[in-house]
């Protein structure tokens, strides 16, 4: 049974916090001492998600985000989400595009005591950058070598 409501933090998260952006999810649902272990992380704990979530909000104000899938074993959840929104505020220093993207995230998360203690964290950034037009799309073609 606690596995299902460690399922249910996980999604609060992902879509109450990262989707509409209510900062005080994380406060509620990880531990002070959350380790995270996501590529580009501004460090660990409810502060660090804090500010990741407003830098994505600040860059795409309409940002969603929906859990697909979730699967859980023992003090582990794993969650399958989509996110999308357009790019009206700029990406990394880059003027906004005013495109959108849809793309995939995969996010595992270890459960301590009901609450998050670690996270690891995969989203399609090279697609996210693709669909906003910050990078090329790749071409169905090749190059002759």
């Amino acid at each position: 049974m606690a596995s299902r409501d460690n399922a249910r933090t996980l999604r609060r998260l992902l879509e109450e916090a990262f989707g509409k952006g209510d900062l005080s999810v994380a406060d509620e649902v990880m531990v002070a001492d959350c380790i995270e272990h996501q590529n580009g992380a501004p460090g660990n704990g409810p502060a660090a998600v804090k500010e990741v979530v407003t830098g994505l909000h600040e860059s795409f104000p309409d940002l969603e985000l929906h859990v697909e899938d979730i699967v859980e074993t023992g003090d582990y959840v794993w969650a399958r989400a989509e996110a999308r929104g357009t790019d009206t505020g700029g990406v990394g220093g880059m003027p906004p595009t005013g495109r959108s993207f849809d793309i995939d995230l995969i996010d595992i998360v270890r459960f301590r005591d009901g609450k998050i203690a670690e996270h690891w964290g995969v989203a399609d950034r090279l697609g996210l950058l693709q669909q906003i037009g910050a990078l090329p799309e790749p071409t169905q073609e090749r190059q002759a070598a």
